[in-house]
């Protein structure tokens, strides 16, 4: 699918990430445009956290070309910090060290300060009301003094969202990010999410198991097996072939038999 140039957030043309001599992403082209949920799906060790990690330039890429913004990512993932800021990750699992004492406003106000060498007084009262407004937003401003240590996995949730808050982006990535969370949680999780989502204008990539969301909620679905084997709308991407393609003959059988349940697409154990 193509896009105008104002609305195209990411474009990604042919990449290929090897890890050691095995080829774990190959030939993947797909672009992203702003205010749109596209979700990357596919069984366990199909690359898509690689291919999510590639696009942040956390892993080197062997082929391929990533431009993020109309700026292209450097082969040793280079991207210039006026980008470099709009761009938000969740991950799977926030980890910490627990030792270390750090607040709920401090963890956010990472999230405020810009990239490279910053005075530690300068705009203290405008990081400050940031920081306080973007709690707020996730309603978590009471939690501001709490240590990060101490919070339940919903609340960190709501953190990592308040940090994404609290300067302007345009592309934000997650990568199974309610991960952990019970019933309840995951759906305030992502009640909160496509809230801020059509306020902000967020263009959301975000890998997902949870098919059945996936095919309520998202506009577009990348269904991969280390290569792309599909992309579209999800009634065309989910589609019992493309779904035998990426996942094998046992996962279509299985949602056959339990097609008549309240998880029509998930609750599937790969």
């Amino acid at each position: 699918m193509s896009y105008s140039l104002q609305n195209l957030v990411l474009s990604v043309e042919h990449l290929t990430i090897y890890r050691e001599t095995f080829a774990a992403v190959q030939d993947v082209s797909f672009s992203l445009a702003a205010g749109t949920d596209t979700a990357i799906v596919g069984p366990n060790g199909a690359g898509k956290t690689t291919l999510v990690q590639a696009i942040l330039g956390i892993l080197p890429r062997q082929a391929g070309h990533v431009c993020i913004l109309g700026q292209p990512l450097s082969s040793r993932g280079f991207l210039a910090p006026k980008i470099r800021q709009q761009v938000a990750y969740l991950p799977q699992n926030f980890l910490f060290d627990r030792r270390i004492p750090i607040t709920v406003e401090e963890l956010v106000g990472l999230g405020w300060d810009m990239l490279g060498i910053q005075v530690p007084w300068a705009n203290r009262r405008k990081r400050q009301y940031a920081v306080r407004e973007a709690l707020a937003r996730v309603e978590a401003d009471h939690l501001r003094h709490h240590l990060i240590s101490g919070l339940s996995g919903g609340e960190t949730k709501r953190v990592l969202l308040a940090y994404c808050l609290v300067r302007p982006r345009r592309l934000l990535i997650l990568d199974e990010a309610p991960a952990g969370l019970d019933v309840r949680g995951e759906s305030d999780f992502y009640r909160l999410l496509y809230q801020l989502k059509r306020e902000q204008g967020w263009a959301i990539l975000q890998i997902s198991h949870d098919l059945d969301r996936v095919r309520r909620q998202c506009d577009r679905v990348l269904c991969m097996n280390r290569t792309l084997l599909c992309q579209g709308i999800p009634e065309i991407a989910l589609s019992p072939d493309n779904l035998s393609a990426a996942y094998g003959s046992e996962f279509v059988r299985y949602h056959h038999r339990h097609q008549g349940g309240k998880r029509e697409w998930g609750g599937v154990v790969y």
